[in-house]
């Protein structure tokens, strides 16, 4: 038996998913939150543990399930979780448990920390366009400039108040709550300011010198890269790093920035959704930061590696690689790019790879981000 563990960003559909498991489970259960204004402290863990303790003892051979919600906002959370799993482990007390939490950076950290052997993830990532269409009737359209969202969804006839939703509810809490709340950030000026130009420029590749050039508050490379680390590990920014084959990837090479979910781009933006449609360039931005996400949602956890190929002026917008084997992906959008298209260059260095074309004439845009990013690459 081994601990169960729901990470990812918020409002992916974890404490949704927790929910329906409590629903369905014959036996007695305990439910409990940490995502509070105030931080919580370890008693409060070992309270809601005996809680679950005792409904377990009650139910006798059957057991009982705990559910702990925003674990990791708990200092100390994973040695104070290990002590406790064990005790029950040692005294045969069959105690079910289910961890939630919505910065995975953080999560993994812990578990990987104090929690080795004893946990089993399950990662909860932004809601795909199937996942949309299916709860809201969603088109492409309406996908690509409103994103994966389902809190969301419900207010999308008043743009205005979708976007404050997006940006109170969504955008500051996870980056006050889950990022400076809970890690160290020098410069949360700094912080804030990235993830803003992450959103102008997802899906183009910034070197690391132009984002010191654009931001108010420079930082050098390595502090810019680490909080490029830690807006992916709340799941909202990533930074693609460059593809080099079997070479070590160079982590100092020109990042490509990317959201992780297009309602980042589009709430910060003054476009309604017909000017964001009517607009050639940003709407082909959109696509392309569309297509990236879903593999990256669509890949987290997996031995599949998401990066981009650059060369000589001739680029592929995502390469996805897992050991010997490499899929080239190109996405005709619309956009006006500076770069070439490097499908035919990266086949003659890579001739065992994979070229695919998304839109246009190749694989539907809408059938591509339906399918699952390990279906590429095989």
């Amino acid at each position: 038996m081994l601990i169960q563990v729901l990470a990812g960003p918020r409002q992916a559909g974890k404490t949704t998913v927790a929910r329906q498991v409590l629903d369905e489970v014959d036996v007695p259960a305990h439910y409990a939150s940490a995502d509070e204004p105030a931080l919580r402290d370890g008693a409060w863990i070992e309270a809601q543990w005996e809680i679950g303790r005792l409904r377990a003892r009650e139910s006798g051979r059957d057991g009982a399930l705990l559910v702990l919600d925003e674990v990791q906002k708990i200092p100390g959370w994973s040695e104070l979780v290990k002590r406790l799993w064990d005790e029950d482990t040692r005294s045969g007390l069959t105690l079910k448990v289910m961890l939630l939490g919505s910065s995975p950076l953080l999560m993994q950290r812990g578990l990987s920390e104090s929690l080795a052997g004893r946990f089993e993830v399950v990662r909860v990532m932004h809601w795909s366009l199937a996942e949309m269409r299916q709860a809201f009737g969603w088109n492409l359209e309406q996908y690509l400039y409103f994103g994966g969202y389902p809190g969301a969804a419900p207010l999308i006839d008043d743009e205005g108040r979708w976007r404050r939703y997006v940006l109170d509810a969504l955008v500051e809490t996870t980056l006050s709550r889950d990022i400076l709340l809970m890690t160290r950030v020098d410069k949360p000026a700094l912080l804030r300011q990235l993830f803003r130009l992450g959103c102008d420029y997802s899906g183009q590749v910034l070197s690391y010198q132009k984002m010191v050039g654009q931001l108010q508050d420079a930082g050098n490379t390595t502090t810019l890269a680490h909080y490029l680390d830690l807006l992916w590990g709340a799941g909202m920014l990533v930074g693609l790093q460059q593809y080099l084959g079997r070479r070590v990837r160079q982590r100092g090479s020109s990042p490509k920035l990317l959201v992780l979910n297009t309602a980042l781009m589009t709430s910060h933006g003054g476009r309604t959704f017909e000017e964001a449609h009517e607009d050639r360039d940003f709407w082909g931005r959109l696509v392309e930061s569309a297509v990236g996400a879903h593999l990256l949602n669509s890949l987290a956890g997996t031995r599949t590696d998401v990066c981009y190929w650059r060369e000589r002026g001739q680029e592929v917008d995502f390469v996805l690689s897992r050991n010997r084997r490499a899929a080239a992906i190109d996405v005709t959008s619309g956009r006006r790019k500076e770069s070439l298209s490097g499908l035919n260059p990266f086949k003659r260095k890579h001739r065992s790879a994979r070229a695919l074309l998304v839109g246009g004439q190749g694989i539907p845009l809408e059938e591509f981000l339906e399918t699952p990013g390990e279906e590429w690459v095989h």
